[in-house]
Order: C-alpha cells, then sequence, then structure tokens
C-alpha cells in the first residue's frame, strides 16, 4: 500500500540528514522538497568559505526554511576550519579565563562565521561539566569541572550565539562530563543518584534554558536510576519529566547522532532509534554522518510503520514537526540570509572576532616553571589519537614556531637517548594532548627529564598529573589553532 504523503511529510519533517561531498547531491535537494526538516554539515562538506555558502544556498533554494546544522564549538572540535585549526580557543580556555563577556564575544564571532556561510543552527555549546579527568570525548569541549562556573560560561555562549542569528544547541543532555567511555562507540553508564545529577551536572543546563536555548541535544548515556538500561536518548523520564517537565525546556529536543553505538547498539539499528527518541519526546532526530538516501528511506519507513502499528502516536510525530518548524521559522527572522562581503562592517566584525579570540587564548595559558632561556629548542610533538568528534584536525605548535626544529614521534615507540642525542645539548619542548593517559608518554617525560632541560606543553585536559623533574608545565586549555599559537608566543617561539 502506499505511504499517505502527509505521513511520509510528518516523518521526514523530523529528520537531520547529512551527505557526502562539497555539492549537494540531487536525493538530498528532492528529499527537502518532500518536507525533510534539514542537513548537518561534516568537515567532508567543506572547502573554503564561498563553497560552503554555495552549498547552503542550494539548500535553501530547494527548502526556504530549511535547517542547516554543523558542530562548530571552537577549540578541538571544528568544521569550518578542519584543515587548519579553529582560530578560536575552546570551552576549557574559555573556562580557565573565566571572563563571561569574552565568553559572549567569542561565540558571537563563531556565529557571525557560521551566519556568512549560510549556516543557521550551531550543535553548541558543549555544557557538560567534566568532573572524570579521563573522559575520552568531553575534555577540553567543557567550561570546566565546577557547575557554577559551567552554567555562567553556558549561558553567556548561547547568548552570543542567538545574538548573531544561530539557534544554539546545548549539549548533552542530562550531562555527559562523568563517563569514562565514547558514545560514539559504547553506551556509557554514569550510576549516581538523580539528585546528584541535579547539583552537578544539570546547573547548566538550567541556565540555557534560562537564556533561550532554541535546542539541546540530548546524551547517549545510560543513567540507571532514570533511564533503566536504555540511554537517555530513549527515556521519557529524562527528556519528558525531566527536561520538559521539572526544569521547562519548550524548545527543540534534537538527539546526538543516532548512528553512534550509544544509540544503535541499544536500539537494534538507526530505523527504530528514530521511533523510540520519537516516542521518549525527542523532536529532531539527527541520523549521523554517513547518511545516503537509502538510509533516510529506511528511517522514514520505520517512523511511518510506527504510526501504523501503534508504536508511535500521531500527535507526538506532529508536535515534533511542529517545534522543529518553530525552530526555522525563528531562524529566519533572526537573521535574513546575507553574503558576508555584502555586508559593510563584517571585515570590522571579523577584525574584532580575531582579536577577541587572540586575547582569550592568550589569557588562557598557565605557566608552572619557568620558560626562560629556551633559546631555539628542540620541539618534540607526541602523537595522540582524535576522537570521533575532533575528527583529524591540525594541532601543535608547528605552524607557529620560528623555524625551530620540530618532530612528531609516537611516545611509546621513542627512545629518550635519540631525542637527547638529536636535541644536542638544547632543551627539549614536549608538546602532547593528555598526557597523563597517554600510553608511554609520564614514562618518556619523566626519563627525559631526569637528565636534561625539558619543558611540557600540555594541549589537552589538564589533570592533576605533574611530570617530575620538569623545568616548566604549560597548559594551554585546549588545541586549536589559537592555543597553539598563544603557547608558541608564552615560549617566544613565534614566527
Amino acid at each position: 500500500m502506499p505511504t499517505d504523503p502527509g505521513i511520509r511529510r510528518l516523518a521526514l519533517g523530523t529528520l537531520l540528514a547529512a551527505f557526502p561531498g562539497t555539492t549537494p547531491p540531487g536525493w538530498a535537494l528532492d528529499l527537502l522538497a518532500e518536507g525533510l526538516a534539514g542537513h548537518t554539515l561534516f568537515g567532508r562538506n567543506i572547502e573554503h568559505p564561498d563553497q560552503v555558502a554555495a552549498t547552503t544556498a542550494a539548500l535553501r533554494q530547494a527548502r526556504p526554511d530549511v535547517l542547516i546544522a554543523i558542530d562548530e564549538e571552537g577549540g578541538d572540535v571544528t568544521r569550518l576550519a578542519h584543515a587548519t585549526g579553529s582560530p578560536y580557543p575552546g570551552n576549557a580556555a574559555l573556562g580557565r579565563v573565566h571572563d563571561v563577556a569574552l565568553t559572549g564575544r567569542v561565540y558571537h564571532a563563531i556565529g557571525n562565521d557560521l551566519l556568512a556561510v549560510g549556516i543557521n543552527v550551531d550543535l553548541a555549546p558543549t555544557v557538560d561539566v567534566n568532573t572524570a579527568d579521563d573522559n575520552p570525548i568531553i575534555g577540553t569541549r567543557a567550561f570546566g569541572a565546577d557547575p557554577d562556573r559551567v552554567a555562567e560560561h553556558a549561558a553567556a555562549a548561547v547568548a552570543g550565539l542567538q545574538s548573531a542569528g544561530v539557534a544554539a544547541c546545548a549539549k548533552h543532555f542530562p550531562g555527559h562530563g562523568a563517563t569514562i567511555a565514547d558514545s560514539h562507540l559504547e553506551l556509557p553508564t554514569v550510576d549516581v543518584p538523580v539528585e546528584l545529577l541535579r547539583r552537578r551536572d544539570l546547573p547548566p543546563f538550567a541556565a540555557v534554558i534560562g537564556a533561550g536555548a532554541r535546542a539541546i541535544m540530548t546524551a547517549h548515556i545510560r543513567v540507571p536510576a532514570l533511564t533503566g538500561d536504555a540511554p537517555a536518548t530513549f527515556s521519557p523520564a529524562v527528556l519528558g519529566d525531566l527536561l520538559r517537565g521539572e526544569y521547562g525546556f519548550t524548545g527543540v529536543v534534537l538527539t546526538d547522532a543516532l548512528e553512534m553505538q550509544g544509540a544503535a547498539v541499544a536500539a537494534g539499528g538507526i530505523g527504530p532509534g528514530a521511533v523510540r527518541a520519537l516516542a521518549a519526546g525527542a523532536d529532531l532526530l539527527c541520523i549521523g554522518a554517513q547518511v545516503d538516501a537509502d538510509l533516510v528511506e529506511l528511517v522514514v519507513a520505520e517512523i511511518v510503520a510506527a504510526l501504523g502499528d501503534g508504536r508511535l502516536a500521531l500527535d507526538r510525530v506532529e508536535q515534533a514537526v511542529e517545534r522543529t518548524a518553530a525552530l526555522a521559522a525563528w531562524t529566519r527572522a533572526a537573521a535574513p540570509v546575507r553574503a558576508a562581503g555584502t555586508d559593510p562592517g563584517y571585515a570590522a566584525a571579523r577584525e574584532e572576532s580575531a582579536e577577541a579570540a587572540r586575547t582569550a587564548a592568550r589569557r588562557a595559558v598557565r605557566i608552572e616553571g619557568s620558560v626562560d632561556g629556551l633559546g631555539a629548542p628542540l620541539v618534540v610533538q607526541l602523537f595522540a589519537a582524535s576522537t570521533i568528534a575532533e575528527g583529524r584536525v591540525p594541532w601543535g605548535l608547528g605552524p607557529h614556531l620560528n623555524g625551530t626544529e620540530q618532530l612528531r614521534v609516537v611516545a611509546a615507540e621513542t627512545d629518550p637517548a635519540v631525542l637527547r642525542d638529536r636535541a644536542a645539548g638544547r632543551p627539549i619542548v614536549l608538546v602532547g594532548r593528555h598526557l597523563h593517559r597517554l600510553p608511554g608518554g609520564p614514562e618518556l617525560i619523566e626519563t627525559l627529564a631526569a637528565g636534561h632541560p625539558v619543558t611540557v606543553v600540555e594541549m589537552g585536559w589538564p589533570s592533576a598529573w605533574r611530570p617530575a623533574g620538569v623545568r616548566a608545565f604549560v597548559t594551554t586549555y585546549g588545541a586549536s589553532h589559537a592555543n597553539g599559537r598563544a603557547a608558541a608566543e608564552a615560549l617566544r617561539l613565534t614566527t
């Protein structure tokens, strides 16, 4: 039996898809014309600003009220600047500086960048409270480990983005900061009483709701006291009773990517996951990054089937589509589409934004010990794998060095004696991310420092670990292009 066109359109109106390449394929445009809510852009969709603007213009031609989303957090998670690293320091650096007005300025600048290329929804800020030093997925994406500080900066970030006309989507409800597993790869568990969540993880979400956040993203985490064996994304107790009821959120509830293992495995696939998320109270379903026409049709078919067999109520899906449409209407009213080059104030705003970014990154740098007398050291960058959220974005001091020699090595495979010989009496600057948990990292650093002048630059989440014997320990609170520049300046190694 053919699908009722109205029902199919409803199902499409709950979906945020994606596509490969730097030009939208025909199916991506056709689905928008049929009612698809929108698309998320990833690094593989992005080459340069003019190309992105052309892509978003094509999407908007297919559907004028299309939602075009992106993960542009600044810091370690960037899509617009995936080839070079973000020009903005991320949340950990902003939280370290603790200048709420500066956080608002940085996020307003990010919003201006997005608006200039036609993007109207930012899947940011991350407002998780990073209470686990070994958290593999949040870390420097968080404003810090103190709920009150995170709440202040979260509200400022939302206000900054939305004052630029870009909808903010705060994430990941009810809080991903205490996990030691990555929900891209498995279903993490936060086995704590709900009262602890209220004190530790939920204050930033209350703050962003108070600041008028247009959307909140769910977390694929299990909180047994609330969700039983299921992730929060599939929990009416989390999305309905807690987020809507207790915290009074009236905007769009957007899921984290349903292709992630924390959701897909629990549901038995992306299609069933879509149904369970809608039934639990989600409004807009992020399918994921690896999306094609067949996958969208599979999800649509599952939603339509669920409407037919009673797993989904029609009024629940209608409510979801209404909220998503209201979000689209807000974006159109908040910031009519314009080309960056036609705005006479754009160049001045860009320079002001760049200065705000440089200021924030410099102020975040913390130096323990002395960096005097480095001269022309040997800079050694220790390889560190990227998370799925970060992607393979360049990081380190390399682009900012004034001709100083740099090596890239794997800590666990490197002989300290070889580095000493290569240094030939020069000091060594070791640069890394999350060094306290990098295989072979602590051992390499402390062995070198036992008989050689060593300075360490930590560009990941700053743990309590400090290596014995080093001359200085420098913390940047992030690995963006801006953080790397600030570190090189602090060491007097810049070009």
